[in-house]
């Protein structure tokens, strides 16, 4: 079974990697549309994405200022018209020749979302401690609030069937997505499908932006969708 794939990819401020994944997505050669969102960058990443103007694959939306990467990726799911939507991180820690891994479970029937792990033994460069305790962390707290057994919540790599995102009302502007959708998907009692894939962590001197703080956010976000909506 083949299906229209849109890959999304929220990007702010990555002027060094944006070619670059885009090329990684073309060349993998599973997409049936790219959805770039730049969130309001303003370090020549706007420059670049006028090279696809009059690309017929590559479809770019321009957020007039900083919104987040929840917002970045909700405007994505709304101007996204395949019938599997996947979200890809603009730099270059998550690998696009991962992608057939990621389809297969929903190419033939096993699940409707899919999640890449981390965690699952795939190779990847070593993360920051604290950074993977606040990983684990989160995902222990989901799996007790949803009764599942995740080992990546907080992963970029999620695909899911079109048709589950449009049922879908999501609020989130900022990293706090990650545990909205996650919630909403386990709420409606869709079982996420979890693969392995590998992971190039990139270090604060070459542009990552979640923080520690980020951490707190999230698990408020996980506990508040647990008893609403």
């Amino acid at each position: 079974m083949s299906l229209k794939l849109s890959v999304i990819i929220p990007c702010y401020n990555e002027k060094s990697t944006i070619e670059e994944i885009v090329a990684a997505v073309k060349a993998v050669g599973v997409a049936w549309e790219i959805i770039i969102v730049d969130d309001g960058s303003s370090d020549g990443t706007r420059d670049i994405l006028k090279q696809w103007d009059n690309d017929p694959m590559v479809h770019v939306i321009l957020h007039d200022h900083n919104q987040g990467k929840g917002a970045a990726v909700r405007t994505g799911f709304e101007n996204a018209k395949g019938e599997v939507f996947l979200i890809q991180d603009a730099d270059l820690e998550y690998d696009p020749r991962e992608y057939p891994a990621l389809l297969k479970p929903i190419e033939e029937g096993r699940a409707v979302v899919v999640y890449g792990s981390r965690f699952l033994g795939g190779p990847r460069k070593t993360m920051f401690f604290w950074n993977m305790v606040a990983n684990k962390s989160l995902t222990l707290l989901t799996n007790i609030l949803y009764n599942c057994i995740l080992s990546d919540m907080e992963t970029c790599y999620k695909v899911f069937r079109a048709e589950v995102v449009r049922g879908l009302t999501l609020r989130s502007r900022r990293f706090e997505f990650e545990p909205e959708i996650t919630a909403k998907v386990l709420k409606r009692r869709y079982r996420i499908y979890e693969v392995p894939i590998s992971y190039n962590g990139r270090e604060w001197t070459e542009g990552k932006k979640i923080k520690w703080t980020d951490a707190p956010i999230a698990a408020w976000t996980l506990l508040r969708y647990r008893f609403t909506d």
